[in-house]
């Protein structure tokens, strides 16, 4: 980096330092936070140089009016948590004709290629590194994802069977919602059932009761929470389970108070960039002197900016130009991520009130369920990480499949934290792969063009 950009990159993060008040929790705290910042700094002083103040602001009004994203609603229901919180979820039933129109274009599709291309027999060998674990226990680990993004994958035919009732249920990650699902959630409209739920204190749920009398946040909780749903949304049937990041660890927070639940009703699991514990030991990316300097003070500027809402959210539209470009760094991996969707990113995140933020993040050190995990084997177990991830590394989810050793391990090439969102179609193509494997969909499902971000993204 140049003088004048290093130069520039300073000045933006003093700019937040002092905007949000982080000079207050202590000098080291702004230091700290500056190193946090200073790479997407960087990239923000060289964006200055081409594009005025008012065109970013203009552009980012612009996607927030045209981009769909997140805009797909359900049938709303209320789950009330073990200490009176009230947690916000939507349901989506089946819809038989799309169930049949989406198998009907799929078998169609199936039919046309493998014809005179062979694409019936490379299909089952070829459902990518993890689709060969299409049997109840053979273990995948894939180092890349064959295929992806080249549309949906044509599947071994199992026989037209009759799809089993089950319920997926989606949990976001910290400072997420249940939007951040979207794409998955387009695909699979109709086509089985789902429940999508904001954690609390996020989304549309209630502000933890708990928290706000001063009892502090965990995982367990969480697990709590995520029970209180599937007995108002799901009380009977069949699940599949499905959690990002936080969302992860709390199904693993499930599993340890109610391991009963995963034992006599939950068919599938899949585990999106998350992890098991050893969250203290991430480096996200920094230098070891930066990194040591961030875990010392982070907990305590959290908790003083926590206190001076009001000044942190005026400090956040005052760098709203850095605040996009740490969104950006943490969020994802590719460098053609559709500006709409990296936007929508960023009003998911920023939606999080400062004060939330600082309650949930002292959670994530303390957080170890690596004990539970032996209570999913047995049933077929997804685990998909983006390969660079910097805030819940891809080790991590290797950790896990070494104690699942049946699970398809799938790590996504050039992907981020939010997969999801970056690489849509073969996050949903392997979840689709997975419904298929346990009877929830018929394997002749068509579930692709949706999230091929600019073409599709409503459904």
């Amino acid at each position: 980096m140049s003088e004048s950009g290093a130069a520039g990159a300073a000045g933006a993060a003093e700019t937040v330092a002092a905007a949000i008040g982080w000079r207050r929790a202590g000098g080291i705290a702004g230091a700290a936070i500056g190193v946090l910042a200073a790479g997407a700094a960087a990239g923000v002083a060289v964006e200055r140089l081409t594009v005025g103040r008012g065109m970013r602001k203009k552009a980012r009004l612009a996607l927030d009016a045209s981009g769909p994203y997140g805009s797909l609603r359900g049938l709303p229901g209320r789950a009330v948590a073990d200490d009176g919180t009230e947690l916000y979820y939507e349901v989506d039933e089946v819809d038989r004709a799309v169930l049949a129109d989406r198998a009907a274009a799929g078998a169609g599709s199936v039919a046309g290629v493998g014809a005179g291309a062979g694409a019936g027999a490379g299909a089952g060998a070829g459902a990518g590194a993890g689709g060969g674990g299409t049997g109840a226990g053979g273990a995948d680990v894939a180092g890349e994802v064959p295929g992806a993004g080249l549309g949906p994958r044509r599947r071994r035919l199992f026989g037209d069977r009759v799809p089993a009732p089950v319920t997926v249920v989606f949990s976001h990650g910290y400072c997420l919602g249940q939007d951040s699902w979207h794409f998955q959630r387009a695909a699979l409209r109709g086509l089985v059932r789902t429940v999508h739920w904001d954690q609390r204190s996020h989304g549309r749920s209630e502000r933890g009761r708990a928290q706000a009398r001063g009892v502090p946040l965990g995982i367990d909780q969480l697990g709590r929470d995520l029970r209180a749903v599937i007995d108002a949304a799901a009380p009977e049937g069949r699940l599949v389970l499905v959690g990002h990041s936080m969302g992860g660890m709390t199904m693993m927070a499930l599993a340890d108070r109610f391991p009963e639940l995963i034992r006599e009703r939950v068919a599938a699991v899949a585990f999106v960039g998350t992890s098991s514990g050893k969250l203290g030991e991430v480096n996200f990316g920094l230098p070891v002197a930066g990194v040591n300097a961030v875990r010392r003070v982070l907990p305590g500027v959290l908790k003083a900016l926590g206190s001076q809402t009001e000044l942190v959210e005026r400090g956040r539209r005052a760098t709203a130009d850095l605040f996009a470009g740490l969104v950006k760094r943490y969020s994802f991996g590719s460098k053609d991520v559709d500006p709409a969707v990296a936007r929508f990113a960023e009003r998911l995140i920023e939606s999080t009130p400062i004060d939330v933020v600082a309650e949930f993040y002292p959670a994530f050190t303390e957080h170890d369920k690596s004990a539970a995990l032996p209570v999913f084997a047995g049933i077929p177990v997804l685990i998909l990480a983006g390969d660079k991830d910097l805030v819940t590394p891809s080790s991590h989810s290797e950790a896990i499949a070494e104690v699942l050793p049946d699970a398809e391990l799938v790590l996504v090439p050039d992907a981020g934290h939010l997969v999801m969102l970056e690489h849509p179609e073969t996050v949903t193509d392997r979840l689709a792969d997975l419904l298929v494997r346990i009877g929830a969909v018929p394997p002749t499902t068509n579930v692709g063009g949706h999230g091929n971000t600019p073409q599709q993204p409503g459904g």
